[in-house]
Formats: C-alpha cells, sequence, structure tokens
C-alpha cells in the first residue's frame, strides 16, 4: 500500500496548531450576511401551491412558479431560516452537471448523456440570466473549475480531458508543489456567495408575491390528492394547497417511500483569514477558478471576494442512525486533517490563519444525483438526494417538479434520468457497515493508484455508491 501526497509531504504539527488556534465553529457564509426575518405560520389559509423547505430547491421552485403563473399563489414553509442548512452553507461551487459528473452519467444513461450535459449548461445559463434579470448580490463568477492531478496515476486520467492543462500550464495557473497536471473546463461551473445567493432567491421570490414563512416545520399532508390537500406544521398551522413541493432535501422525507432512499454525509469545511497582497502573488490564481483534485476522497477549494480561500472535503463521514445533528458538525479530527492538507498544497502561506471551521450534511443518494418522483395522484412532487450538486441543479429540479405538478409531459418529466429511481440504502445496521466500508475501500483505492477493488467494482455494476 503507497503514500499520498498528504502523507509524503505532510506539515509539521506546530503549524496546523497555530492556523486553528482562534479558528470559530461558525459558518463564514450565514457570518457574513444580513438575513430578514419571516414569520412563523399560524392559522390557517389557502394556496395553489405550497413549498416545503426554504433552501435552493424550494426557493427555486417559488420562484419558477411564479415566473410561470404570476398569479398563482404560492406559499414557503421553512422549518427553521431560509438557506440555513446545505443552502447556506456549502462551497459555493455552481454546476452545470445534472449527473455528478460526464462518467456517472454516462454509464447510468448512455443514450442520453449528450442532451442531459446540454439541459445542464442550460440551467447554468439560466440562473446566470436569473441573477442578472434581478439584479442578485450573489458574487456570481462563471470562472470554470479545473480537476487536478496530485498523484501520478491522475494525470493519465485527465489527459484526455478538454483543457488539458499539463505541470508547467497548471503551475501557472495556480501554484502548488502538489499540482502535477489540470483539465480545465472554463464553461461548466461558477461560483457564488451560497447564503447570499439563498438570501436574494428570498427576495426575489417574495417580491414576485411568494408568501414566505419560517420557524414552520412541516410535520404531515393531509389527503390522497383526489382534492385539496392539508399541510400541518408543529405548531399548528395549517395550508390548504391544490399541489405540494417537496424540497427537504437531507431532512426526513414526508413521505415514508423515500425515507431509505438518501443518507445524511457530513463534509467539513475550513475558511482562511484574507490572504494579503504578498500571499495571493505567491500562489498565482489570477483567473479565481474553482479547484477540486481527482482522488476518491477529493478536496474542493476557491476564493472567496475578499481573497480568503474556502478548503473542503475529502472526510465524508456517516453517522449510525442517518440523523442530522448539530454536534456531528464539530469534529475537530477533520478539521484539522484539512488543514494539514492545505498546508501540504501551499506551504508557501504557512502562518496563513483559519477564521472558520464548519460542516453541514450532504443529502446522498446511491447514483450521486437528484432523483424525482410524484406522490398522492400526482399532487404531491419531489426532489432529493443531490449528493453535493444541489447550488446548480436544484433550479434544474424546480422545473422538474413544477412540470409534473402541470400533468402535462415535458421533455424534462421523460427523461429516464427523471423517470428513474436510485437503489435504496439499506436499513440499519447495514448501512453504517455498508457506507463504512465503502469509504474505507475508497481510501485503498487512493493509496493503490486509483485502482478500485472487487467490492467497488461490484457495487460500480449494481448502480450503488457513496460518495462526497
Amino acid at each position: 500500500m503507497g503514500t499520498t501526497v498528504f502523507e509524503r509531504q505532510r506539515p509539521s504539527d506546530a503549524v496546523v496548531d497555530a492556523s486553528l488556534q482562534d479558528t470559530a465553529m461558525s459558518v463564514f457564509w450565514l457570518d457574513d450576511v444580513e438575513r430578514p426575518t419571516h414569520p412563523p405560520l399560524t392559522g390557517t389559509m389557502a394556496a395553489d401551491l405550497v413549498i416545503v423547505g426554504g433552501g435552493y430547491a424550494g426557493l427555486w421552485t417559488a420562484v419558477r412558479a411564479k415566473e410561470r403563473e404570476p398569479e398563482r399563489r404560492v406559499v414557503l414553509l421553512e422549518a427553521s431560516r431560509i438557506a440555513w442548512a446545505a443552502s447556506g452553507r456549502n462551497g459555493g461551487f455552481c454546476e452545470a452537471s445534472l449527473t455528478h459528473g460526464h462518467e456517472n452519467g454516462l454509464t447510468r444513461w448512455p443514450h442520453e448523456i449528450d442532451r442531459l450535459e446540454e439541459l445542464g449548461l442550460e440551467n447554468l445559463d439560466g440562473i446566470a440570466q436569473t441573477v442578472e434579470r434581478y439584479r442578485m448580490d450573489a458574487e456570481f463568477e462563471r470562472t470554470g473549475a479545473i480537476a487536478l492531478a496530485v498523484e501520478p496515476h491522475q494525470v493519465e486520467w485527465l489527459r484526455a480531458e478538454e483543457g488539458f492543462l499539463d505541470r508547467d500550464a497548471v503551475q501557472a495557473e495556480v501554484h502548488s508543489p502538489t499540482f502535477l497536471a489540470g483539465a480545465w473546463d472554463r464553461d461548466a461551473t461558477a461560483l457564488v456567495h451560497p447564503a447570499k445567493l439563498g438570501l436574494e432567491l428570498a427576495r426575489v421570490a417574495a417580491d414576485l408575491g411568494v408568501e414566505i414563512f419560517e420557524h414552520s416545520l412541516v410535520r404531515s399532508i393531509e389527503g390522497d390528492g383526489s382534492g385539496p390537500m392539508t399541510v400541518v406544521t408543529r405548531d399548528g398551522g395549517r395550508v390548504i394547497a391544490d399541489d405540494v413541493a417537496l424540497a427537504t432535501n437531507v431532512f426526513p422525507s414526508l413521505l415514508k417511500r423515500n425515507r431509505l432512499m438518501t443518507v445524511p454525509v457530513y463534509d467539513y469545511v475550513l475558511m482562511t483569514e484574507p490572504l494579503s497582497d504578498e500571499q495571493l502573488a505567491s500562489i498565482g490564481w489570477s483567473n479565481r477558478q474553482g479547484l477540486a483534485d481527482s482522488a476518491n476522497q477529493f478536496h474542493y477549494y476557491r476564493l472567496t471576494a475578499d481573497n480568503r480561500i474556502l478548503f473542503g472535503g475529502y472526510d465524508a463521514v456517516y453517522h449510525f442512525g442517518g440523523k442530522v445533528r448539530a454536534e456531528y458538525e464539530d469534529r475537530m479530527e477533520s478539521h484539522r486533517k484539512l488543514a494539514s492538507h492545505f498546508f501540504t498544497t501551499f506551504p508557501q502561506l504557512e502562518g496563513l490563519r483559519f477564521t472558520h471551521r464548519w460542516a453541514g450534511a450532504i443529502d446522498s443518494s446511491s447514483r450521486f444525483c437528484a432523483f424525482f418522483g410524484t406522490a398522492r395522484r400526482g399532487r404531491v412532487a419531489y426532489a432529493t438526494g443531490f449528493t453535493g450538486l444541489g447550488v446548480g441543479a436544484a433550479r434544474f429540479a424546480a422545473d422538474v417538479m413544477l412540470d409534473e405538478l402541470s400533468g402535462e409531459k415535458t421533455e424534462r418529466t421523460e427523461l429516464a434520468m427523471v423517470r428513474e429511481k436510485p437503489i435504496p440504502f439499506p436499513p440499519e445496521p447495514v448501512a453504517s457497515i455498508g457506507v463504512n466500508l465503502v469509504r474505507a475501500a475508497m481510501d485503498r483505492a487512493d493509496h493503490n493508484e486509483g485502482r478500485r477493488n472487487l467490492f467497488l467494482r461490484t457495487l460500480d455494476a449494481v448502480g450503488m455508491g457513496f460518495d462526497s
């Protein structure tokens, strides 16, 4: 078993300790914004469409519904605060891919992959147009992203990609001793301030007439779809509506059929203090691309508007029972590992400090991308299982849900990717055993020139997997 560059070129514990000495356990993006408040739902009201969930999927559904039918009465119910969960704490990579990359889509839907990629680019263009149309302050930068090789075997993986950068070319873009090659896709990724994107979507939705309620946890949906349904909150609020869109993502589904379709996987993140001009010059990065390495356990990183570096990924942690709990976010083992890997990547930044560390739960599905469906005679639509791609794919999902609720067949609803469902995860304790076995196997593959063992190849063959 070999070693990775993060073991071969590990910084000293003193460097890691110093970088984390004054780090706040807090989400930088949410600390960086003013958050308008919306009232909780009280009493009973009527609506044409009620949306459950105030993250990207719910907010895009609200905006797109009003753009389609301005007179439609739309109500959005959020259990906590707008964009407080994954939508407010992700890395801000807004990707065109709807399928978690070309290879995953090609394997699962070979006859559709070309069109899916076209639809993904159209969706990203649509996000850019919406940002411009409504003058949304979301720090939207369409910089593209570089896939990086940090081990020799990964160079060959990237060589056939468009935008291939050899060692000299990738070092000219961003200087790190770990970068051996890269592939720069200039069109398929934008960077955003995630919390600002969520809050601006809420502003636009409200301006269009959507009624937003926070601290309104939905407990049940009453009715079989033969007539209006009633969405009931924990505190007794009720919305009587013809249609319901579920955008609860990582949180337990209101539909029993979906309870085993996703698992919550915790992803860990660090944010540095702003870099000085000298520090920036030492790494280059003048084109501000998003970056991600090519390992199974990969890192992603990007610059913010004030030239901090967000550095996240690698560890993807599942907790027994599949619960979403705040205490899972504070995992110093993962944050220390990220700090160590950061200074392996950028040793010239030794002395830089991290101001924030945090984590969030990803709604992971076994096919690595969102799945869709309806219930209650087609009057309830859902989309979930984004597996880390929700920043961009949530808008596409909103259109799918609205298409499905319309009852009309569209190109989107007829896609096999939309009609098919992933394989569910097994119940506990098998789920926990299986996820941890997969994590261990992926780690072994990263230490063995990327070679996937029989266990991983078998899971690949049957369409099961685990990814951050």
